[in-house]
């Protein structure tokens, strides 16, 4: 049953204009990324004009044929970082050519899209929930380092292209090369970023950023600050009605192999990025998404991106928080989103040539700083050393390497790390039986004696076996099966062996919005290595006070009794 419906029209068009207004600055400021690499004086405009085009038809036919309720899809940082290296690769092998550029990336999102359409069609969707956290983690803060270090030259007033380490080491030269107007507009833009919601969050300071920086630039001297420039107006032609492609002479064999795998690595990140995203927007709208059905409409939605020479994307965080949050609950929010950006497309095209690069580097800087994993990273020194090592490994691939590489190492890794961890326990005296699931089972022997005052108050959670990536998400729905009206609840971690990084912050969560309802939780009979790691991280005492863990359920039923008399 489609998932499109006009029960909350109103509610979704304002959501999706709002999350179309959020989206129509970082479309921008992702496609001039991806073109960031091409000494052409057109890559700016080419680059606005492909990021709107992805951002307009992704966002439109992953909403028709999603299976998300509320999802806002468009390019996002960790897919157009991959997209620039590609676009990059491309044109210095063919020696310059904006063709080969062009087709290059069209292919390699039709290519995505395919990709993704297969992952849907064998249901490969539920297995990216297996990503272990250190995995994610190490991703999603390479790729927050990337976008910062890409965009620190066009802040500067200049351009570059090349490998991190390029990057890093022209950053001397650069710095001494720096025009203060083009820097002074990209700070600015980042002050008003995180500034203007200290006065008012219903308008989207992006925006705000993205006009009045303009705005200034208009009134002072822009001597060697470079800009968008015109970008195309009308509606998107596919790649091979293109008026800067050009097909004769085309190496087809070359260009196919080398967009072949940049599109199977597009595919498996925004297949990552846009179930995660999906998650998400469960956990605020309290709906489930299907993730098989959502990959097959991303993938639709990044092939037609494609064929149009648009930048491939995947579900954007951000934009569909701010769509949930002004009102969209259905597909059809999306849609509105993806129609809105077509208006500005059609309408508007003349007046972006005169947005600075800066203010779009500031843009993109405050997108890489919100990528990256702070908590994480703080959170080294406590976690067990087998997860800190597999974060940091992950990071500095990620950064130095690639981001298809840095996954499948940190996935080696971890699995490696659990066996050897698995092996332990068993040997340690754990059964096999409890290492495999967790369940809600019947009365435990020593539950008895519950004050007949407050028993019907009173929830028992039982936990069986490890919580660690693999099973986080079982422990997830177990945990939201807690009835809200629950008084008390208990969380029985007898036969809690283990607890990794996924694992403590899946707890955390669990805890948290449990006591946001004004529920109280206690917890007993915690073994020996969660209750140091719950300990070390501090969600003992800091999330739940020490006094309320028992050694035994006998010393909680004693406790909730000496509550009743004090009350």
């Amino acid at each position: 049953m489609s998932l499109l419906t006009t029960k909350n029209i109103k509610g979704d068009i304002f959501g999706g204009i709002t999350a179309g207004i959020v989206a129509l600055p970082l479309a921008l400021a992702f496609g001039i990324q991806a073109f960031s690499g091409i000494g052409n004086p057109d890559a700016a405009s080419m680059g606005a004009y492909a990021g709107l085009v992805g951002a307009t038809l992704l966002g439109f036919f992953a909403a028709l044929f999603g299976g998300t309720h509320s999802q806002i899809s468009g390019p996002t940082g960790p897919m157009t970082v991959i997209t620039a290296t590609l676009v990059s690769g491309a044109f210095a092998s063919s020696g310059g050519s904006i063709s080969t550029v062009l087709i290059s990336m069209a292919l390699a999102a039709i290519f995505c899209g395919l990709f993704q359409i297969l992952f849907g069609v064998i249901k490969l969707g539920k297995y990216v929930r297996y990503i272990p956290y250190p995995v994610l983690s190490g991703f999603m803060s390479g790729i927050g380092v990337i976008i910062i270090l890409q965009q620190i030259y066009p802040l500067l007033g200049q351009s570059k292209g090349g490998s991190m380490l390029d990057l890093l080491a022209g950053l001397p030269s650069a710095i001494g090369l720096t025009s203060p107007t083009a820097l002074l507009l990209g700070l600015g833009t980042v002050a008003i970023i995180y500034l203007f919601p200290l006065i008012t969050k219903k308008v989207p300071s992006t925006l705000v950023a993205l006009l009045v920086m303009t705005v200034v630039s208009l009134f002072i001297n822009m001597e060697g600050v470079p800009t968008i420039g015109k970008i195309p107006s009308g509606l998107p032609l596919p790649f091979f009605a293109n008026s800067n492609v050009s097909l004769a002479g085309l190496d087809w064999g070359t260009i196919i192999n080398a967009s072949l795998i940049p599109g199977l690595t597009l595919a498996g990140l925004g297949s990552i990025d846009t179930l995660l995203t999906s998650v998400v927007a469960d956990n605020i709208t309290k709906t489930k998404h299907n993730s098989n059905r959502e990959l097959i409409g991303q993938g639709i939605g990044n092939a037609v991106a494609g064929l149009f020479c648009g930048l491939p994307g995947a579900g954007a965080t951000m934009r569909t928080v701010v769509n949930v949050k002004s009102g969209g609950r259905t597909q059809l929010s999306g849609m509105v989103h993806a129609l809105f950006l077509l208006a500005i497309m059609l309408g508007l095209g003349s007046l972006v040539q005169y947005v600075p690069l800066s203010v779009l580097a500031g843009i993109l800087i405050t997108v890489g700083w919100g990528i990256i994993d702070f908590k994480g990273f703080r959170d080294l020194p406590k976690i067990p050393r087998a997860d800190a090592v597999v974060l940091i490994v992950v990071f500095l691939v990620t950064v130095f390497v690639d981001l298809l590489t840095a996954v499948g190492i940190g996935m080696v890794i971890a699995c490696v790390l659990f066996m050897k961890r698995a092996s332990d326990l068993v040997e340690g005296g754990y059964s096999s039986q409890e290492m495999t699931n967790f369940d809600k089972e019947s009365p435990w022997d020593d539950e008895h004696g519950m004050p007949d005052t407050v028993a019907h108050r009173i929830y028992i959670q039982r936990l069986n076996g490890p919580i660690f990536f693999g099973t986080i998400n079982k422990f997830k729905e177990v945990m939201q099966t807690v009835p809200t009206d629950a008084k008390i609840v208990i969380i029985r971690m007898r036969l809690v062996s283990f607890m990794d990084q996924s694992g403590l912050y899946a707890m955390e969560e669990a805890i948290k919005d449990i006591q946001a309802r004004g529920t109280q939780v206690l917890m007993t009979i915690i073994q020996p290595q969660p209750m140091y790691m719950l300990t070390k991280m501090k969600l003992i005492p800091e999330v739940i006070p020490e006094e309320h863990t028992f050694k035994t359920f006998e010393e909680c039923t004693q406790f909730l009794r000496n509550q009743i008399d004090n009350n």
